[in-house]
């Protein structure tokens, strides 16, 4: 079948992907319990869709996420832009760290490849920068990885301005993820949006529904399960919950204007900010998938761009994206250039 979702370029060197991406994160954690076989279900009808380009990590479900994501695309995986992750572990203490070593860069590839059940990764992000390792040291021990003929591209997560920097002068970096949408415009403020372009550098925004808020389908934090995370989330709270309803539902009356759901008009807000950009939202439902695929077909008028920039400016959500630094892990858009 022919796509209708399309292909977008990410970074200098050519990594061609599907206009949308499907994470899946949530598919292993964070989101509630989720369906194996309605996940791996998702997974296959994200590639009839043309919804192509994977994101996963081997933290999400400690490793379970690519295995599920490796079974899922078993058979078709020349129909697949397979992204993954490392860095990010738990430490002895129970604690999240985040390790950027040259040695166990190396031996996560191993890990992931495995899991994963594929001979190559094509794009392999940095989940967090550690700034207890040189990024040089890192990034090199990546481009090994891509001489060894066992990753294809490299990639950042929630990197600053001056990391984009020194990393793209040790290999070329063909995507920067981090959090972008209507209520999180954290890119744009802090100047990493210019550099990254600057440097050639695809964007790939994870949560661009605003995890899920910007659907208009969360009323109440009342909605969320005791193993959602998003319960404690600082713009899920309190004030700052029902001050953001209200931009949400302004979203959602704009929506209603043009005949499509709040969901696809948050994410046709986010394609339409440049052909260098490929959000990532994550679902493990049918359902939703199809939702938003469907709003790759949406056409923004610039009067339609202008009342959403009026009704969601940068910095006009309430409430921190996370509940204390850490889960920033020290080098994300919110710090200094």
């Amino acid at each position: 079948m022919t796509s209708t979702v399309g292909t977008r370029t990410l970074g200098r060197n050519g990594l061609t992907v599907s206009a949308l991406g499907l994470g899946c994160m949530g598919m292993s954690q964070s989101y509630g319990p989720a369906d194996r076989t309605e996940s791996i279900a998702t997974v296959h009808r994200a590639l009839d869709l043309g919804v192509t380009f994977l994101d996963t990590s081997d933290f999400y479900g400690l490793g379970h996420n690519e295995e599920l994501v490796g079974e899922a695309i078993a058979g078709r995986r020349d129909e697949v832009q397979l992204a993954t992750k490392f860095s990010l572990a738990i430490g002895p203490d129970g604690k999240r760290r985040v390790d950027g070593r040259p040695e166990y860069v190396k031996s996560c590839a191993e890990e992931s490849l495995r899991r994963l059940g594929v001979d190559v990764i094509d794009l392999y992000y940095q989940h967090r920068v550690d700034p207890q390792v040189p990024i040089e040291d890192t990034v090199g021990a990546m481009a090994e990885l891509v001489a060894q003929g066992k990753v294809r591209h490299l990639g950042l997560s929630e990197a600053s301005a001056a990391s984009i920097r020194r990393a793209a002068a040790v290999h070329p970096i063909a995507a920067l993820q981090s959090e972008w949408s209507l209520w999180t415009r954290d890119l744009e403020i802090s100047g990493v949006l210019g550099v990254a372009r600057e440097h050639g550098i695809g964007i790939v925004p994870f949560s661009p529904l605003g995890r899920g808020f910007l659907t208009g389908a969360i009323t109440s934090p009342a909605d969320f399960g005791d193993d959602d995370f998003r319960k404690n989330q600082p713009r899920f709270q309190g004030e700052a919950f029902q001050a953001n309803l209200r931009l949400v539902e302004a979203v959602r009356d704009l929506a209603a204007e043009k005949g499509v759901t709040a969901g696809q008009l948050a994410l046709a807000w986010v394609l339409a900010q440049g052909d260098d950009v490929v959000p990532i939202p994550g679902t493990k439902r049918r359902t939703y998938l199809e939702e938003n695929a469907a709003a790759t077909a949406i056409e923004l008028t610039g009067d339609d761009l202008a009342r959403l920039e009026a009704i969601a400016p940068p910095g006009a959500a309430e409430g921190t994206r996370y509940p204390d630094a850490g889960y920033a892990y020290g080098d994300s858009p919110e710090r200094p250039a």
